[in-house]
């Protein structure tokens, strides 16, 4: 197989066809992802406090990503422009409409930068979701309600049984993870739904949908046990607790939605 071949089968191919990942593209992503989210880091340690309210005013654009993917499985977009609005593109689109707003926000709000910041982003996540329920009927409407209530509950007592990880944060990244875990359970073992993505999957074929959150509830746990008991710095702590919520809550909507409307 020569190079483009090789680009083609792995990265194009996954991306235009919709055949979902495979390891060598989520490798790669993975690698790219890491080295920008440090390099974001760095810049942003210099110039915010990296607090619960710069962490939570960035929800609204985790939630306006997870609705114009949606919009995109939908089928309101076509080729080219669609291509943008799939994974990974998607994440250095709301980059682009996140960053300069809130670097904006800054300028102008100063320390109440989180007040115009978030406000743009609930503004912005209005457009998809207004579009998604005034064109499409809810198929299966109780599905993010009961994978609400399943991540409340199990957050909840992740919450009460570990007191070094009892704050907001440590409870909202675990919540944004089981409400995945649950959704794509949901999808998977009710509704026809398959895992796309490599280690999920593996686990889906091997041990069953249900595994699916179990298995995350059991890695987050250690992941912010090992976060919050650790001497790094609260502003590195909080944004890889920031970073961990998206890769959480952004799938975990998307999901929910799809599953929702059927798509």
């Amino acid at each position: 197989m020569d190079l483009w071949g090789f680009i083609k089968k792995y990265y194009i191919d996954s991306l235009v066809y919709k055949e979902g990942y495979n390891v060598v593209n989520t490798i790669t992503f993975a690698a790219i992802l890491l080295v920008a989210v440090y390099l974001l880091y760095r810049f942003l340690e210099k110039r915010f406090t990296i607090d619960r309210k710069f962490v939570l005013s960035t929800v609204p654009y985790i939630i306006f990503g997870s609705s114009v993917r949606v919009v995109e499985d939908a089928g309101f977009l076509t080729p080219p422009i669609s291509y943008v609005f799939m994974s990974p593109f998607i994440f250095f689109l709301i980059f682009l409409l996140a960053f300069p707003t809130l670097l904006l926000a800054n300028k102008f709000a100063k320390e109440r930068y989180y007040i115009p910041y978030s406000a743009l982003g609930f503004v912005a996540t209005a457009i998809p979701l207004t579009l998604l329920f005034a064109n499409m009927k809810l198929v299966n409407p109780l599905v993010l309600p009961y994978g609400l209530a399943m991540a409340s509950v199990i957050s909840s007592l992740f919450y009460l049984a570990i007191p070094k990880t009892r704050n907001l944060l440590s409870f909202a990244v675990m919540f944004s993870h089981m409400l995945d875990g649950f959704v794509t359970f949901i999808g998977i073992q009710y509704h026809g739904y398959v895992e796309i993505h490599v280690l999920p999957s593996i686990i889906v074929d091997t041990f069953g949908a249900f595994a699916l959150p179990v298995v995350k509830f059991a890695v987050i746990t250690g992941i912010l046990y090992f976060i919050d008991t650790s001497q790094e710095k609260i502003d590195l702590k909080n944004f890889i607790k920031l970073a961990l919520l998206v890769f959480g809550l952004a799938p975990a909507l998307r999901n929910g939605l799809r599953i929702s409307f059927g798509v």
